[in-house]
């Protein structure tokens, strides 16, 4: 089966709310972990929005299964990684303005950044892996510049799946379609020599189509996870989510 890392950012953003200090997110990686969760990923963003430095810092001293820290390709996140040493690093494109990411990295773009990057976490013992939209190029340019892996951009695929408005209308030529653009790009990320995740938007609902896709080895999800552990609890939720994923593998 797929792994799956629970994303516990918004853990953090309920406790930056009121900027006290619970809920705790190292708590929660631990709750996660207790449940099944093969790894905990988080984001440390330049605003410092959710996740805080100390909270990396407790992370890697107490999640015993896998650390993935997502960030932007800049000098100040690459020196805190180097310092921290998550066991790997997923470098995402990052605006101020934007509520969540919005797409992938531009790496033939900023080729030069990104490799400097890639080439530092490296050199420390951290697997990198880069954000990108399902676009064959980005992910060939991914390999040439050095990266341990990609992960793939669900965001399309979700907004399909989660489109508001009437529930009876399903865009589902539209869904099969950015499917099956996925599958292709994982594809060719394992022609091109490299691991291959996939996430954001993923949800209970519509996580199983993109199970099925073999070469997809992990998937960071959090959002939906965390919204449905404020009804159900947090340990309930990550074992749904470790359900729905292993039952979409089993068909």
């Amino acid at each position: 089966m797929s792994r799956l890392n629970v994303n516990i950012d918004h853990i953090a953003t309920i406790r930056q709310a009121r900027r006290t200090n619970e809920p705790n997110p190292v708590a929660a990686a631990v709750i996660c972990e207790l449940a099944g969760a093969n790894g905990i990923t988080t984001h440390l963003r330049s605003d410092r929005r959710h996740i805080q430095d100390y909270d990396l810092i407790a992370l890697k001293q107490v999640v015993i299964t896998h650390l993935n820290v997502e960030m932007a390709a800049t000098d100040e996140m690459v020196a805190i990684a180097t310092s921290v040493k998550p066991d790997a690093v997923t470098l995402v494109p990052e605006s101020p303005q934007e509520i969540t990411t919005e797409g992938g990295l531009d790496v033939i773009a900023h080729q030069q950044a990104i490799q400097s990057a890639i080439k530092k976490l490296t050199q420390a013992g951290i697997f990198v892996s880069l954000f990108v939209d399902p676009d064959p190029k980005q992910i060939k340019a991914s390999a040439k510049l050095g990266a341990f892996q990609v992960e793939i951009c669900t965001a399309q695929y979700a907004h399909l799946n989660e489109q508001p408005g009437d529930p009876t209308v399903r865009r589902t030529k539209q869904i099969e379609n950015e499917a099956e653009r996925i599958r292709t790009a994982a594809k060719t990320a394992v022609r091109a020599g490299i691991k291959v995740a996939a996430g954001h938007g993923l949800t209970y609902r519509n996580v199983a189509h993109i199970a099925r896709i073999a070469e997809i080895e992990e998937f960071n999800i959090g959002h939906n996870i965390i919204a449905r552990a404020a009804l159900v609890g947090l340990d309930q939720a990550v074992r749904e989510m470790i359900a729905a994923i292993r039952l979409a593998q089993t068909k």
